[in-house]
């Protein structure tokens, strides 16, 4: 059995397309698709379904999956228990992120990570919506929401405090509300469906239901209409940290908390096997963050 041909199998099970499994491990689609053939010839068995637009593990693909990947952990802690660099962290690292969290915090530190990690090179796929890791072929998924149930593994990288911002001209034009129950008096932007906002406060927890006055998937576009005075909005600190210290926006209802569970997280299929990429990426980031929590500070900018 053929070590290369587990490599693609592995990967391709990631990415569910044999020409991009093989690109990643620099095979033409030809050798890739005769790589899978020859695995599945030795085998006996159809490890894989074929279509013109994707391909999918067959029954035996998947249970043959885990023990392929038990293989390949095997050679590798075999290489390097004689100093083979098996462990360098090289290759083609898919990763997506939130938009505004991806070009304000990954971007600022990618020239660092790729100096320090010559051989890898990354695929960025910034989008708002939440995007399948697993469907879409990422090694790593980041994410500010609150954690479903999953077979993902998940590692948490930066806490994500979120506060009510309003302008200055919108405090001046519409009033500053002091308790929850007024803002259903004002207006508000939600960020998709999010309009039941809960807080703790000197009275306990308190829920109010919200109307919107512009309704968006775009956490940008949330802050960029807050800044311009349409409305009262949730925000994350890392996301409107500097508008706070400039004065650009404005912290209201000070004394309750937004109840929330979210934090900034990297997320990784469950596998036996963690790519030194994949490792070295999360390793980095989550360092940089730990050093800079700029977005994690408490702001005080109650001057009107």
């Amino acid at each position: 059995m053929n070590i290369d041909h587990l490599k693609l199998f592995v990967r391709l099970a990631s990415t569910n397309n044999i020409s991009v499994a093989g690109r990643e491990l620099e095979l033409s689609p030809a050798v890739s698709s005769a790589y899978i053939s020859k695995l599945e010839a030795c085998l006996g068995v159809r490890l894989v379904h074929r279509t013109t637009r994707k391909v999918s593990l067959t029954e035996e693909g998947d249970a043959f999956l885990p023990y392929a990947e038990d293989v390949l952990a095997s050679v590798e802690a075999a290489y390097s228990s004689v100093g083979v660099g098996a462990s360098s962290p090289r290759g083609i690292l898919r990763v997506t992120a939130p938009a505004s969290f991806g070009r304000m915090h990954l971007m600022p530190a990618l020239k660092g990570f790729l100096a320090e990690y010559p051989d890898v090179k990354l695929d960025f796929r910034f989008s708002d919506s939440i995007v399948d890791l697993i469907e879409g072929g990422f090694d790593i998924a980041i994410r500010n929401a609150e954690l479903k149930d999953s077979s993902l593994i998940a590692r948490k990288l930066a806490t994500d405090r979120r506060v009510i911002c309003a302008s200055p001209a919108y405090i001046e034009k519409y009033g500053e509300p002091t308790s929850p129950k007024d803002l259903k008096d004002h207006l508000c932007i939600h960020l998709s469906q999010l309009d039941q906002w809960v807080f703790d406060g000197p009275n306990g927890r308190e829920s109010v239901k919200t109307q919107s006055v512009l309704r968006t998937d775009s956490g940008d576009v949330v802050r960029d209409a807050c800044l311009d005075g349409i409305g009262i909005a949730i925000n994350s600190t890392w996301s409107v940290f500097e508008h706070l210290q400039k004065g650009e926006l404005v912290e209201i209802l000070c004394d309750y908390s937004l109840v929330s569970d979210t934090a900034i997280w990297a997320l990784y299929p469950s596998s036996r096997q963690l790519a030194p990429k994949v490792r070295a990426f999360i390793d980095y980031y989550a360092a940089r963050f730990a050093d800079t929590p700029c977005w994690a500070v408490e702001h005080s900018n109650k001057t009107r």
